[in-house]
């Protein structure tokens, strides 16, 4: 027995000293980053290089740097010039892509900003970019080589914006925050005036508070650690355009964004970069100084939320759940939107499903002899004799897994995992089942080492 333990024993130091050692024959401890633009039109996909910098650390994963946790709608990959071994991908998706479905799209061609954090290469490397449109399947691609001696890429020595941690899950013997086996998160100030930088760090420290409130995060708090950068604006408060209010805003976060009054978004990725630049992180929260509803998420890309609404604390944990976890929208009204989730096609979201591929998602947590489509439970009206609440009646149903049609903006075709959930209502307190995996896997995916 002691014998067959030490063997496992050795045989697991041996595989975590490969794998570090992986890293490090074919990465330095330091970022590339990689800013692209995205245009079309609702038919038509193009991806164009624009330029490279470096900084010191990298905050990303060290290990199963060739796999992926979900498809996403894009990918970037690293493969070695010289042999083609894939080094490193991610996924993501774009306000480019969510743009291809407005009507607008089938009659003007527009441009988006995105830009990406790969570990810094030793040698010269291929970089792939692909889109792929809502079928699942590729339509646009570049492809380039970066040479790591390559005279041009920008090197960044030291941040650009002053910063301070509100949250460090685990730190190192030096007592500085460990951003390789932490997810690292930075908090960015928009519409934050000079006078109002201490707002703006104690509004950040509401943004723990606000997501490790609510499981899965709660119990997986040590994971993380949280920056919050202090970008100043000329004046308070964001661009409202619906009222005709304009804001010079270190990330030029609006409203109205593709002329919804709460879609509060940006497609300058490229100046919220340079406003992290030295600083090391792994996913953004724009936290916008405003007491008007609104927010946005972004899978791989960006978290944007209000401070000062009463809402804050529901949609910042709903946005950051499609930011971070990758969760799909479960809530519809009406078919608008129908092309996104179109019937052949199992989407990737990993809370919704068009039944294409059932099994490669929550089949295995739906209760024998439950039908398919699930019809809607009875809110529970008691329990334990004393009556319930409309908001406990709709927190009992975020528990009970079937397969509830509407989702994702359609009523028809698309399939979410419970009657309610965080992913649907702001009424809900709670991530279904389903969506508690997701996070659960997903945190597991980039702290695994």
């Amino acid at each position: 027995m002691k014998r067959w333990l030490l063997m496992m024993m050795s045989a697991w130091c041996m595989a975590m000293t490969a794998t570090a050692r992986a890293f490090d024959d074919d990465f330095q401890d330091s970022t590339l980053r990689l800013d692209y633009v995205l245009a079309g039109n609702a038919k038509q996909q193009h991806i164009y290089y624009c330029k490279a910098s470096k900084s010191a650390r990298w905050a990303g994963r060290k290990a199963r740097l060739a796999e992926i946790p979900l498809r996403g709608n894009g990918q970037i990959m690293i493969s070695d010039h010289e042999t083609g071994r894939l080094l490193y991908v991610h996924t993501f998706s774009t306000l480019f892509q969510e743009w291809q479905a407005e009507e607008e799209a089938t009659r003007v061609d527009r441009a988006f900003q995105t830009s990406f954090n790969v570990p810094m290469p030793k040698r010269p490397v291929d970089v792939k970019v692909t889109l792929t449109d809502f079928h699942a399947q590729v339509k646009g691609l570049l492809q380039h080589t970066i040479d790591p001696a390559d005279i041009l890429i920008r090197r960044i020595d030291e941040p650009q914006e002053t910063f301070r941690y509100v949250w460090t899950g685990k730190t190192l013997p030096n007592g500085q925050p460990d951003i390789t086996s932490c997810i690292d998160l930075a908090i960015i100030a928009e519409g934050y005036s000079h006078e109002e930088m201490e707002k703006f760090y104690t509004d950040s420290r509401r943004v723990v508070d606000a997501l490790f409130a609510h499981e899965p995060f709660t119990s997986m708090k040590s994971r993380f650690n949280i920056v919050a950068v202090a970008t100043e604006s000329p004046k308070s408060g964001p661009s409202i355009p619906h009222v005709g209010l304009w804001r010079q805003t270190p990330a030029g976060v609006h409203y109205d964004t593709f002329y919804s009054n709460r879609y509060l978004m940006t497609s300058e990725m490229h100046r919220i970069y340079d406003l992290l630049s030295g600083i090391p992180f792994e996913h953004i929260i724009v936290l916008v100084n405003s007491s008007t509803y609104g927010g946005g998420g972004i899978y791989n890309q960006l978290t944007v939320t209000t401070s000062d609404h009463p809402t804050f604390r529901p949609v910042l944990v709903h946005e950051f759940g499609h930011a971070y976890g990758g969760l799909g929208d479960e809530y519809f009204y009406d078919d608008a939107y129908e092309s996104m989730y179109p019937a052949d096609t199992e989407p990737w979201e990993p809370n919704l499903t068009t039944l294409v591929d059932f099994q490669s998602k929550w089949a295995d947590m739906v209760p024998e002899g439950t039908p398919i489509p699930t019809p809607r439970p009875k809110p529970s009206e008691k329990k334990r004799g004393k009556k319930l609440t409309e908001r406990e009646q709709l927190n009992i149903l975020t528990q009970q897994v079937g397969v509830f049609e509407g989702g994702g903006y359609q009523s028809k075709g698309v399939f979410r995992p419970a009657q309610e959930c965080r992913m649907k209502v702001n009424e809900v307190e709670n991530f279904c089942p389903v969506c508690s995996r997701a996070l659960v896997r997903i945190t597991d995916f980039y702290t695994s080492q």
